[in-house]
């Protein structure tokens, strides 16, 4: 009896040559299956960005199977600090420092398996292992968001530089965004701390605001763009990972760097010049092909928009960046094609990922 697939995504003709090879005994189901879809994928890199969180319904099982062990983990640790007399600060730097090796003994074995969901869960479960474990022996008490934290800015440092190790071994992609945001953090706290008093969650991003806080943000969105450039640059296909490393980065810097400009022209009451201002930033995230950027940046716009504008005039930048998004994604592929057309001669066009026909 003969066997087909219908692998979407597939080219016909792939499949047609994957039956006949199924057919005759070269290939077995589970050899034609992978070859398919490893086909399909390939297929839909070429016009769109490649963007995996998970590989099926097991990875979602076993990041269920870890959020839950982590929770028995704090919970059964809450009841030693509570049943010893022991203080919590005494506590979970040790506990911290005893749940480090299953941790790590859990991410040999599912990142070496190239699961990708459960390599974001272990990602950010060492991140917050790290975090907790170091405030302690920072700030000298346990961890608290009351209160003031002189050393918080150190604690921070610490965390993302444990978490730099961690990606060092296992180079997981999704470790980019925790270790640019503790950096990231940590500036703006220690900001708050030595110069001003952030008085507000606006002042983040408003130049208008009081401190240097809109300047940090700026400057980290820059740099975290930066490094995002060298790993697309280092891979204009996006066939290695080191395309998922500048994913992640372009989703931290682009609200830093869209935000603090766009949300700062419609708080000194110039929301016309919002939209080239857009544009511009539009254009630059469809010729260096990362619908990351542009999505991540319109997104933090639209939710912080009213806040900052209390309501005047927010409406009408929101609807315009809604017909925009829509009309790219739609588009993308056949503005990309005319924008990179005309970019002068000199500019160093084989460092962008190739154009397909629009």
């Amino acid at each position: 009896m003969n066997k087909t697939f219908d692998e979407p995504g597939a080219d016909h003709a792939v499949r047609k040559d994957v039956e006949a090879a199924l057919n005759a005994g070269i290939l077995t189901e589970v050899q034609a299956s992978r070859f398919l879809a490893l086909v399909a994928d390939r297929n839909a890199a070429e016009g769109d960005e490649p963007f995996t969180v998970f590989r099926g319904m097991n990875e979602i099982f076993i990041i269920a199977g870890l959020m839950i062990l982590s929770f028995g983990w704090t919970v059964c640790v809450s009841a030693l600090a509570t049943g010893s007399g022991f203080q919590d600060k005494e506590v979970i730097p040790w506990a911290c420092t005893a749940a480090l090796l299953p941790l790590l003994f859990l991410s040999e074995y599912f990142i070496r398996r190239r699961m990708v969901g459960p390599a974001i869960a272990l990602a950010l479960l060492f991140a917050i292992n790290a975090l907790i474990g170091i405030w302690p022996l920072v700030e000298g008490d346990a961890p608290s968001i009351f209160g003031s934290h002189e050393n918080l800015p150190t604690t921070l440092l610490l965390s993302g530089g444990a978490l730099c190790l961690w990606w060092l071994r296992y180079r997981v992609p999704f470790a980019m965004a925790p270790i640019a945001l503790a950096f990231v953090t940590a500036a703006l706290v220690f900001a708050a701390d030595r110069a001003e008093t952030l008085t507000s969650f606006r002042d983040i991003f408003l130049f208008s605001g009081t401190g240097p806080f809109a300047w940090i943000t700026l400057a980290a969105g820059l740099g975290a763009l930066a490094v995002a450039l060298a790993f697309d640059v280092s891979d204009p296909h996006r066939v290695t990972r080191r395309a998922a490393h500048g994913f992640w980065l372009h989703i931290v810097a682009a609200p830093a760097i869209v935000n603090t400009v766009a949300l700062s022209l419609l708080d000194a009451g110039h929301p016309a010049a919002l939209f080239p201002v857009l544009a511009l930033f539009a254009a630059f995230a469809v010729i260096i092909d990362r619908r990351s950027f542009l999505l991540a940046s319109c997104l933090h716009v639209v939710a912080l928009a009213n806040a900052v504008t209390e309501g005047e005039g927010a409406w009408a930048a929101i609807l315009g960046l809604g017909v925009v998004l829509l009309a790219l994604g739609s588009f993308w592929t056949y503005v990309r094609s005319r924008l990179v057309g005309i970019l002068p001669a000199w500019f160093p066009r084989h460092v962008l990922p190739p154009v397909h026909p629009g």
